[in-house]
């Protein structure tokens, strides 16, 4: 691996680390789950050896992320890594639209919408006609 192509595995090591870590697995289930060795798999992630390719499909799969979140060099990609991929087909919904936009914004940001929709959330579930309790 050249010189100039070290910091891009190391970032996509570290991207791979944190998915796999978000997901809840060893690195010995991943690099079973992925038919490789736990120190294979131990040099991805700390970048000093360079992913293969063909293995960016099953570690997608198995990680529930996109290919784009893992080999994508930006801030963006770290975000979406979090987020599972769609299953389904067709256009993106506007709830979908707005969740992603929420996953981009600022920890305060999104506590403060995450504090809206419980409020919104505890008002629906009260029975017509009474107040909702205070939050």
């Amino acid at each position: 691996m050249s010189p100039a192509d070290q910091p891009y595995f190391k970032a996509l090591g570290a991207r791979i680390a944190k998915a796999r870590s978000a997901a809840d697995l060893t690195q010995v289930q991943l690099a079973d789950a992925l038919g490789i060795s736990q120190p294979q798999l131990a040099f991805y992630e700390l970048g000093k050896r360079r992913v293969p390719v063909s293995l960016l499909p099953g570690l997608a799969k198995v990680l529930g992320v996109s290919i784009e979140a893992l080999i994508a060099d930006d801030d963006a990609a770290q975000v979406s890594a979090a987020i599972p991929r769609r299953t389904r087909h067709g256009p993106v919904s506007r709830l979908e639209q707005q969740l992603d936009a929420i996953a981009k914004l600022p920890k305060a940001r999104q506590k403060f919408v995450s504090d809206m929709l419980d409020t919104v959330l505890a008002q629906h579930a009260t029975p017509a006609g009474q107040e909702a309790a205070p939050a």
